[in-house]
């Protein structure tokens, strides 16, 4: 009878197991789609996942703070990514990184107070040979200075 009671109650904990899994893929996927569209996941985003799938507002923002995927700033109208990797590190990206923070006054993860640049680091952006690299909405540039980095704002800041 013990281990008739003890098989019930593995079965339950693998039952709730397999639909904790499955709600929050749910949750993950209504995530996705809000930050596809928004670009970010805003408060208001996370109140209607919450009423959506009938949870409180605390698991959803469990499951966004969990993974790193989801931005909860908005971005800028224009991204800027600085690669991380090894190569564009051996070759300067910290520094390209801090010229950008100061000429910005923005850190990585944190958008200008105009909404226009947002910053962030990124492991890799696969044109290790033209390292150090930053982009600009997908755009690539490489074999930065601090020179070529400062002309390059100015287009943005100029569009």
């Amino acid at each position: 009878a013990q281990s008739l009671a003890r098989n019930k109650t593995n079965a339950l904990a693998l039952i709730t197991a397999d639909i904790t899994n499955v709600y929050q893929l749910d949750v993950i996927k209504g995530l996705q789609a809000v930050q596809g569209v928004e670009g970010y996941v805003s408060d208001e985003s996370i109140v209607a996942i919450a009423d959506y799938f009938g949870i409180p507002v605390v698991e959803v923002e469990g499951v966004l703070s969990f993974y790193a995927q989801f931005k909860r700033v908005k971005p800028g109208k224009y991204k800027i990514a600085v690669c991380d990797g090894t190569a564009c590190h051996i070759k300067g990206s910290t520094q390209v990184e801090e010229w950008l923070t100061r000429e910005l006054g923005i850190k990585s993860g944190e958008t200008d107070a105009r909404g226009h640049f947002s910053l962030e680091t990124v492991a890799c952006l696969g044109c290790c040979s033209l390292a150090p690299v930053m982009s600009v909405n997908g755009r690539v540039y490489g074999k930065l200075d601090r020179k070529s980095m400062i002309k390059i704002l100015k287009e943005y800041e100029n569009k």
